[in-house]
């Protein structure tokens, strides 16, 4: 072939594919992270042919179009306080109204999150739905599975959601036993023979179980030794979970049915409303995913940094934040908000580790105070002022708040955001002030390389 010709027909298939990601990216509405964006423009131009197939097989960021035109006036009474602007935003993102809930406890550890997880299978009278990320192969997981399959042959209906990612990463544990225990297991997107062409790069990394519809376990413990008293030869981590009763967890249940819909390929479930009182306190579940319109958690830190007064604090393991989440929480240290930012000295994820570096120096010098602890933490919490605290399994980076489904609950009562904030200065004790230091530069290169990537981090 002429190299005239062969040139005129690289063009073709250049414009072909950016065409492509053009109109699929206004069609869909997909609004991606500019990093994500950037990298697949750059790669359809160097390398069409490979780039064209990838993007239409892992291009998809949303699964729900964007709705055009006005939002939903929220009117009600109770949403018209200052204090009642998570609620408001809530409700223009199209998340369900906020729910009752009684019995609030906070795992302090991991035997006592074990434990209230076990508690809740046992009180299982009808059903019991389980999501999670990994389902481990390891002394607590065999003790799990052996509960399940026991309520099942008690005439319990039991559902256990895996991730398709997340189940390679816990050992491969075959859901065959479980099965022919009398649960039912869906494995959510197989990344091998997934039927779901354009998304095999989507990931539940929710984790919850609900028991009959009034009972919820959530969290950010995938259910493996490691995220509760270990076993021999595994260290336990340190992380975040909690249990309550009331009409929030049937908030849960619906967010698991949509999933459970999704990876089944079937009709949702509907179920009939919990008849119970609406006093007391209310929270709000915050899916956050491709399932949603809008980038909803994303949405409601941007909002609740901006609006903090006194004090925001954040606890999690990875910390790669998107440049709008990074400037806000640097100009609420700067208008003498107190931010603290707990992370682990060192986590299981070393990209994650050398990247959140670039942002660590830029809080350092707005004056956020940033805390190492000794201790791997693989909890996942956001408390700011007495207005809202937010716990569940989002970590704080692109992938958590762009691309994966996870789920976060949102508690609105000043004790509660109390009981979450001394859970969040505890995790600091023992922990060592973050100092800055001026980067080489090779370390400054390899950090920016790493960034590039940082949307899969």
């Amino acid at each position: 072939m002429n190299p005239l010709d062969w040139v005129s027909l690289h063009g073709v298939v250049v414009m072909a594919g950016l065409m492509t990601y053009v109109v699929a990216s206004h069609t869909l509405r997909q609004r991606r992270h500019p990093s994500a964006a950037i990298a697949w423009v750059i790669t359809l131009v160097l390398v069409p042919y490979v780039a064209l197939p990838l993007y239409l097989l892992f291009g998809t960021r949303k699964l729900l179009r964007a709705r055009g035109g006005n939002r939903r006036i929220v009117d009600a009474p109770e949403l018209q306080g200052e204090d009642a602007w998570p609620q408001r935003l809530a409700a223009a993102m199209d998340l369900a109204p906020a729910a009752s809930f009684r019995s609030l406890r906070i795992h302090e550890d991991g035997k006592q999150a074990l434990d209230a997880l076990f508690e809740l299978i046992d009180s299982a009278t009808r059903s019991i739905e389980l999501c999670t990320y990994i389902l481990g192969d390891d002394p607590v997981a065999d003790a799990l599975c052996e509960k399940l399959i026991g309520k099942a042959r008690e005439g319990v209906k039991v559902r256990l959601l895996l991730d398709g990612v997340g189940r390679m990463l816990g050992g491969r544990r075959n859901p065959k036993a479980l099965a022919a225990g009398g649960v039912t297991v869906a494995i959510f997107v197989p990344p091998v023979h997934s039927p779901r062409r354009g998304r095999v790069n989507l990931r539940n990394h929710r984790k919850m179980a609900i028991a009959d519809g009034s009972r919820l376990w959530c969290g950010g413990r995938n259910l493996t030794a490691q995220y509760f008293d270990g076993a021999p030869g595994i260290s336990p981590w340190k992380d975040l979970s909690f249990d309550l009763r009331g009409a929030l967890a049937e908030r849960a249940l619906e967010c698991f049915e949509r999933d459970w819909a999704f990876a089944t390929d079937k009709a949702r479930t509907k179920h009939v409303p919990l008849q119970e009182a609406s006093s007391g306190p209310v929270a709000q579940l915050v899916p956050s995913g491709p399932d949603q319109t809008e980038d909803t958690l994303f949405a409601m830190l941007v909002t609740a940094f901006f609006k903090a007064r006194e004090r925001i604090v954040v606890v999690t393991p990875y910390f790669v934040p998107d440049p709008t989440l990074l400037m806000a929480l640097a100009l609420a240290a700067r208008r003498d908000v107190a931010v603290d930012l707990v992370l682990p000295a060192k986590s299981n994820h070393r990209m994650a580790d050398l990247v959140r570096h670039r942002a660590l120096r830029e809080l350092a010098g707005a004056g956020v105070r940033v805390w190492l602890a000794p201790q791997m933490n693989h909890a996942k919490a956001i408390v700011v002022d007495d207005a809202i605290a937010l716990a569940g399994s989002a970590n704080f980076d692109a992938r958590s708040l762009f691309l994966n489904f996870e789920v976060m609950v949102a508690f609105y009562g000043r004790a509660d955001v109390r009981r979450f904030a001394d859970w969040a200065d505890r995790q600091a004790v023992g922990a060592k002030r973050y100092t800055a230091r001026p980067p080489g530069l090779v370390r400054d290169v390899a950090e920016g390389l790493v960034l590039w990537l940082g949307f899969q981090l």
